[in-house]
């Protein structure tokens, strides 16, 4: 007899070929985030064009992975089976751009969590995606 394993505790996103990059690069212990190669500027969720300079010329580079905690919440519905409440969503603000956010959720206990506190990612496996989450860093962002 096969043993199945539980469904993933969170929804996870479909792999399109727009957005991928951003879902699966945690396998190789890194985050990619979209930037357009004529005006330098990061941009997040992905777009067909640069949002600044209207260029074509975007792809997937590295980020640091560092930034800090722009504003959060804190949920206390548990909106699928097997999801630990109360849990922490944050927007992170990555430290390769003002204004360059992630929504995502803060591995943090939840009275720990503090707007500007420095974090870093980690990614939580679920088959063929890794999703970019943000534990507390002793890093200043």
């Amino acid at each position: 007899m096969s043993e199945t394993a539980p469904p993933p505790a969170r929804k996870l996103p479909l792999l399109e070929p727009d957005t991928a990059f951003f879902w699966t690069a945690g396998e190789q212990g890194r985050m990619l985030v979209q930037r357009c190669t004529e005006c330098d500027v990061w941009q997040h969720p992905p777009l067909p064009r640069c949002a600044r300079c209207g260029s074509e010329a975007v792809a997937p580079q590295p980020v640091s992975g560092r930034g800090r905690l722009a504003s959060y919440t804190i949920n206390h519905e548990r909106w699928l089976p097997g999801l630990e409440v109360p849990f922490v969503f944050g927007v992170v603000e990555l430290e390769e751009q003002s204004e360059l956010y992630v929504f995502t959720n803060v591995l943090a206990a939840v009275d720990a969590v503090r707007i500007g506190m420095p974090v870093s990612v980690t990614f939580e496996q679920h088959e063929d995606v890794w999703l970019p989450m943000f534990a507390p860093s002793e890093q200043a962002a």
